[in-house]
């Protein structure tokens, strides 16, 4: 971890980004905003986890949004590709030790909701970690017990606000509940997670949210809506609907960061 930090502060050569943003299924585009971009692949990072999921560039992004700088991780490694929830401790402690301080995390999601179709963008108030599973298992100090009751900062979601609001943009605030995957959810479950409170289910998000609270970082999130939960249209799910419509909502979504972040003082405090 410590080689992966000082690989990228020589690669930055004095940058220093407060806000880190993650970037999910086929959200890739935001980085095209970024003005000044250095970019550093996560195989010439030393520890940095690479994805084998498609949709997921596998490239650390750095540079300017407006005059604020930033750091982006375009694409993720998920718990289901090898079975480990903590698999994005190192690139969150990497982040934490270039001295980011805020944590935008996105994903793509399945909607509960009939007035949250595909391609819409939905704010994440709170969520349910449905897989049981924690990537704080096995870790030895009394530090492991995050408190989650503000786990979504509330000035950064409010920041998120307004910028939707200046952009003209809709955004509503749900639940999101993680599901392990790989395999979509099956329409009893989906059921079940709309009797529990949910309004999007999802693959990913949940554990780096408890990892980045756990390093004193704020967080906050949104989904991109790529379909509807299993059973409620009738027609199968896959991959590539998720990779084919996340760009649709993906440009709402930037724009929404893009003023978020670039309006820095006026929007992040």
């Amino acid at each position: 971890m410590r080689d992966a930090i000082n690989f990228l502060v020589d690669r930055l050569d004095g940058l220093l980004p407060r806000y880190g943003i993650v970037l999910g299924s086929g959200l890739g585009g935001l980085v095209e905003e970024v003005r000044g971009p250095i970019r550093v692949s996560y195989h010439d990072l030393p520890g940095f986890p690479v994805s084998g999921v498609s949709g997921h560039a596998g490239e650390l992004v750095a540079g300017y949004l407006g005059r604020e700088p930033v750091i982006m991780l375009a694409g993720r490694i998920h718990y289901y590709e090898h079975g480990d929830a903590n698999a994005m401790r190192v690139p969150i402690e990497v982040l934490r030790g270039l001295g980011v301080q805020s944590l935008i995390l996105t994903n793509s999601a399945g909607s509960l909701r009939e007035d949250l179709p595909p391609g819409s963008v939905m704010q994440i108030s709170d969520h349910i970690n449905f897989s049981g599973i924690n990537p704080l298992i096995g870790e030895e100090s009394d530090n492991r017990f995050v408190g989650m009751t503000s786990a979504y900062d509330a000035d950064l979601a409010d920041a998120m606000q307004r910028a939707a609001v200046e952009e003209g943009i809709t955004l509503p605030t749900g639940v999101y509940m993680w599901f392990s995957g790989p395999s979509f959810e099956t329409p009893a479950e989906i059921r079940m997670a709309r009797i529990l409170g949910a309004d999007a289910v999802g693959m990913s998000t949940v554990p780096e949210v408890i990892l980045a609270r756990f390093f004193g970082l704020r967080v906050a999130a949104a989904s991109v809506i790529t379909n509807f939960g299993a059973g409620m249209t009738g027609a199968e799910l896959s991959h590539a609907e998720t990779k084919d419509m996340a760009p649709i909502g993906g440009k709402r979504l930037s724009a929404i960061l893009k003023k978020m972040i670039a309006g820095g003082g006026t929007h992040l405090g």
